[in-house]
């Protein structure tokens, strides 16, 4: 069993760690919600509306509101589903992938000047941790799906 403070301290170490590494995201002018929306549709290279919004768990207004902003922003844009003429996907624009691959390029540089900081012990910790922050992270997801 793990212990009540471990879990604590995991939550919050992880939530800071987040927050910080999002500082760069806000930035770019576009709130947590838009830049997952963008992420997510950038990484999958497009994405059907009623599919995105089940996978970020927005309802279809709200949706429908982030894809129109980042649309307006030059971001996204809303293209045919091919196998169905009346659905509709997103995928993003040329500028949606430049800021994408902006944002992740300037955080992952944050993180390794950060970590070039760190005793060296402290880094291979880190390293060896992976493995298990990215079953935990499979675990989370797995487990808000079945929620939902």
């Amino acid at each position: 069993m793990v212990e009540t403070d471990e879990v604590a301290r995991l939550r919050t170490a992880l939530g800071r760690l987040s927050r910080r590494l999002r500082a760069a995201q806000t930035a770019a002018g576009l709130t947590q919600t838009q830049l997952s929306v963008l992420f997510t549709v950038y990484r999958a290279g497009s994405f059907g509306l009623s599919d995105l919004a089940g996978h970020e768990g927005l309802n279809p207004t709200m949706l429908s509101r982030v894809v129109s902003h980042l649309g307006e922003q030059g971001l996204l844009r809303r293209i045919a589903d091919p196998d169905d003429r009346r659905a509709a996907r997103v995928e993003a624009t040329p500028a949606g992938r430049r800021l994408c691959e902006r944002l992740r390029r300037e955080r992952n540089d944050a993180l390794a000047r950060t970590l070039a900081a760190l005793e060296p012990a402290e880094r291979e910790a880190l390293s060896a941790a992976l493995p298990a922050l990215e079953s935990l992270a499979e675990l989370l997801k797995d487990a808000r799906g079945a929620a939902t």
